[in-house]
């Protein structure tokens, strides 16, 4: 038996990259999944990919329409949450100096504007005792040049998990925070340069970027019963990197 056995767990921006692999762990151990993402043929290859026990969803998490629509479907086909993983996130670099409006709109409408009405919206379909965990990221303590504005929208997780634990204590619902080092997915390659990489690997103590597959362990501990002690923290999972 799985560890997720019999459980129905939402995943947004599941369609790619880290989130993608942590979907398909929940499906080997026994959850069903739902997955959203902004692009139908990448959405549908994710589908493919995960190859059962899921449900694609066309969705932009900043967009609260379609949030409703995803949640409108879930309890639709299954009735209930039990993992709520709100990965949906973007990142792009802008200096000080250089930081426009839209720059921080998006970022913020995305990462924490859409986060948080992520977890509202789901909230009376989240089984007592069920677990949220949002994607953050290392970044957010290191200070990395032109990541401002990423950084700071992905700080403000940290802060929702610590109320929203207290919040919810009476149903026995866990918030944390997982919070990937630099990791190889395809936003990455988007987003960073050939120089960006290698800085990023040179502070990364085993030299290396992280694999999808090692964030989705991560994911799957905060997602089942080994993490039932665990509430309100920010798990980093970075090689080292927030350590050194």
């Amino acid at each position: 038996m799985g560890k997720l056995e019999g459980k129905v767990a939402v995943v947004t921006g599941g369609s790619s990259g880290l989130a993608l692999e942590s979907a398909k762990r929940f499906v080997e151990e026994g959850a069903y999944v739902f997955i959203t993402g902004r692009r139908q043929e990448v959405l549908d290859e994710a589908v493919r990919l995960i190859g059962r026990n899921v449900t694609g969803v066309r969705a932009d998490s900043a967009n609260l329409d379609d949030l409703d629509r995803l949640f409108d479907i879930v309890k639709r086909e299954k009735g209930r949450i039990d993992i709520l993983y709100a990965s949906a996130g973007w990142g792009e670099g802008a200096m000080l100096g250089d930081i426009t409006e839209d720059h921080f709109d998006a970022t913020f409408g995305l990462n924490t504007r859409g986060t948080l009405f992520t977890v509202q919206k789901a909230l009376p379909l989240i089984s007592d005792g069920g677990s949220i965990f949002m994607t953050g990221s290392t970044a957010s303590i290191k200070g990395f040049p032109s990541f401002s504005v990423y950084a700071a929208s992905k700080a403000a997780l940290h802060a929702f998990a610590r109320a929203w634990l207290n919040e919810l204590k009476g149903r026995n619902i866990r918030v944390n925070v997982l919070s990937p080092g630099p990791t190889a997915t395809p936003m990455q390659q988007q987003v960073l340069t050939d120089e960006g990489r290698r800085m990023f690997e040179s502070v990364i103590p085993r030299g290396t970027m992280g694999r999808p597959e090692e964030i989705a362990a991560a994911a799957l501990f905060l997602a089942s019963d080994d993490s039932s002690f665990v509430n309100g923290v920010d798990l980093a999972v970075d090689g080292g990197l927030s350590a050194v």
